[in-house]
């Protein structure tokens, strides 16, 4: 008995359903063909033993797993890893959005305002004292006066020589999108 074949290609030579998925534009979209090596051993994970499971996060993570950490979510970071290995990982700016989330939780928030994300590339204007002042949004900060910050709450103090809240100092919350 021969083995499955996980190739789109052979699928279609030999006259089985195609999955759908072709070539596509990286250039147009971040998306890629998934890389069908990879899928294969993400679906073999499931028929490993604990053991072998254990040996391959170290392989893929350069540590042990957890401490208590079950074979379902050991097999689950095992899939999350072998499919950013194989479609790339998070961008910056999710990584720097998850960073300010974790952020907030740690902080005891009970809820979180998906509003309050600001595009990349976007340009926040303020006018104060009868200067513009013109902050450009990156995925890894901000960008004003040709520097690079972490927050707009230290751009505002810079700006006014005095301690500002950011998002309010460039009116970036819920009340300004409103009116």
């Amino acid at each position: 008995m021969k083995p499955p074949l996980h190739d789109a290609s052979a699928r279609q030579h030999s006259g089985e359903p195609s999955s759908g998925l072709g070539p596509v534009d990286i250039r147009k979209d971040r998306l890629r063909t998934p890389d069908l090596t990879s899928v294969g051993e993400i679906a073999g994970l499931v028929d490993r033993s604990t053991q072998e499971l254990r040996r391959a996060w170290r392989t893929l993570h350069h540590t042990g797993p957890p401490l208590g950490l079950s074979r379902d979510l050991i097999i689950r970071g095992l899939a999350d890893k072998l499919q950013q290995r194989a479609q790339g990982g998070p961008t910056r700016a999710l990584q720097r959005r998850l960073r300010i989330l974790a952020g907030e939780f740690e902080r005891g928030a009970r809820s979180f305002d998906p509003g309050g994300v600001l595009k990349t590339g976007a340009t926040l204007v303020r006018q104060w004292r009868g200067h513009t002042h013109t902050v450009l949004v990156r995925e890894d900060g901000f960008e004003y006066d040709g520097q690079r910050y972490r927050s707009l709450t230290v751009i505002a103090e810079r700006i006014t020589g005095a301690h500002w809240s950011g998002p309010r100092f460039f009116a970036t919350g819920k009340r300004a999108r409103a009116s």
